[in-house]
């Protein structure tokens, strides 16, 4: 399928939400003007849910809900008005259960709910009637501000189409263990008695970490979703696309198989592959949402299944520069190896940046890639960012980071790791209108600004 951001050659940025103050309001504006007059088109952002301790996009505490930090204080809609009918009409399946949810994990001190007292852990419809009432003023509060960013999401979006920005989003594959999901629909994950995760997700050793990754979410119970015909998967899909041009499916893999873990394993070397119905649930999206507009995160250990999975549906995937030069001449993150409809990074919000990667590359690789590039040391990241942009992907994605040339102290991610993540700012002022100018003649010049 030929999706309508891949109506032509675009480039983008990859600049999470959080690294943006007042990011649906000011900041969310302010970087999309910059984006328009530097000659890209598409803004990425990461998971745009609420997120626990560990500020993770990646373990949300609602599937459904946005991530309040984001929103502008100064822009708030009036606390006294109506509330717009289409928000609650939206919302309906599952605002009342996130506002509980968050009401009680606060006033349970942050506690998973599989701590708290059995008649709320279990749902019991008296014990929530109590606590509705118990914690009314709390609650409002909560869907106020669901409210706010609902309008404030939606005033960014038109503010975005009027500058010709699109908005790539991104789908994290599994949901948080103490989350409204796994809260109110026990039945669909592969939970113990207690509601805490009896297998967790992951993926096996691989590039990132001898260990494998050990996620922690609780994985789902594909039997039950497919007797559902996948409703809570096409819910979770719909509420997404209401806020975005484009959607990655992250973690595209368990869509053919999926890394499950015993809980308790210290590691995720433990695991093992188990079968899932992924080709019934693209058939199910599709049906529901003909002209779908998805990217498959095709990264880590991609099997043959995995492949037939992606091409059988005709998903763009995606190609990353950081990963080309291993020396393999049929690596397909190669330049001269990559598909039009297919999504191009320097690096993505795993990667260390671009200079912090080429810093610690062994001599033998580093020579791989001069050459390739004709690059000197000093030419990075420039060098690596003008192969993305000349690349016959359709889209090409730079992260923030790259654009301005930093070093490993910004980086974003590392995965297998659980302390220093996810921190990174936007530097004040760091987007200047002459790097708005600078990058505007690079995307002319391969043929990625709006004509």
């Amino acid at each position: 399928m030929r999706l309508p951001v891949f109506d032509r050659r675009r480039s983008g940025v990859l600049l999470p939400m959080s690294a943006l103050e007042a990011a649906l309001g000011r900041g969310g504006r302010a970087f999309i003007d910059w984006l328009a007059e530097g000659g890209f088109s598409v803004w990425q952002i990461l998971p745009a849910g609420p997120v626990g301790e560990d500020r993770s996009p990646y373990w949300v505490r609602s599937d459904r809900a946005g991530n309040p930090e984001f929103i502008d204080p100064a822009e708030l809609p009036d606390p006294a008005g109506p509330i717009d009918p289409e928000f609650l009409t939206s919302s309906a399946s599952w605002l009342r259960d996130y506002a509980l949810f968050e009401a009680l994990t606060r006033a349970h001190g942050g506690a998973p709910f599989w701590m708290w007292a059995p008649p709320l852990r279990d749902r019991e419809p008296e014990a929530l009637t109590a606590a509705a009432s118990e914690l009314s003023d709390e609650v409002a509060r909560i869907e106020r501000e669901q409210y706010a960013f609902y309008v404030q999401w939606s005033r960014l979006r038109a503010h975005a189409q009027s500058r010709g920005v699109r908005l790539f989003g991104d789908l994290p594959f599994y949901v948080g263990p103490s989350s409204v999901e796994t809260w109110a629909h026990r039945e669909l994950f592969q939970l113990k008695p207690s509601g805490e995760a009896a297998f967790a997700g992951g993926v096996p050793p691989d590039y990132f970490s001898p260990v494998g990754q050990l996620w922690g979410n609780p994985v789902y119970d594909w039997q039950a979703l497919k007797r559902t015909d996948f409703a809570w998967w096409l819910d979770r899909v719909r509420a997404q696309l209401a806020r975005l041009d484009l959607l990655r499916i992250d973690h595209f893999r368990a869509l053919a198989a999926y890394w499950a873990v015993p809980a308790g394993a210290r590691d995720a070397r433990g695991g093992a592959w188990q079968h899932t119905p992924g080709e019934a649930l693209l058939r199910r999206l599709l049906d529901e949402f003909s002209d779908l507009p998805l990217v498959a995160e095709d990264l880590g250990l991609i099997t043959e299944d995995v492949l037939a999975l992606k091409n059988g549906f005709r998903l763009p995937g995606m190609r990353v520069l950081q990963f080309a030069f291993d020396g393999d001449p049929v690596n397909a993150h190669l330049p001269y190896l990559h598909d039009r409809d297919c999504v191009v990074y320097t690096g993505t919000h795993d990667n260390d940046t671009t200079l912090g990667w080429y810093r610690s590359l062994d001599r033998e690789t580093a020579q791989r890639v001069e050459y390739f590039l004709r690059a000197t040391a000093e030419a990075m990241p420039e060098a690596l960012i003008r192969a993305a942009l000349a690349s016959v992907a359709r889209l090409a994605i730079i992260p923030a980071q790259d654009l301005l040339g930093l070093d490993s102290s910004a980086r974003l991610n590392t995965p297998g790791t659980s302390v220093g993540n996810w921190t990174w700012r936007l530097p004040p002022a760091a987007l200047t209108a002459e790097l708005a100018h600078q990058y505007r003649r690079l995307n002319g010049a391969f043929g990625r600004a709006p004509g």
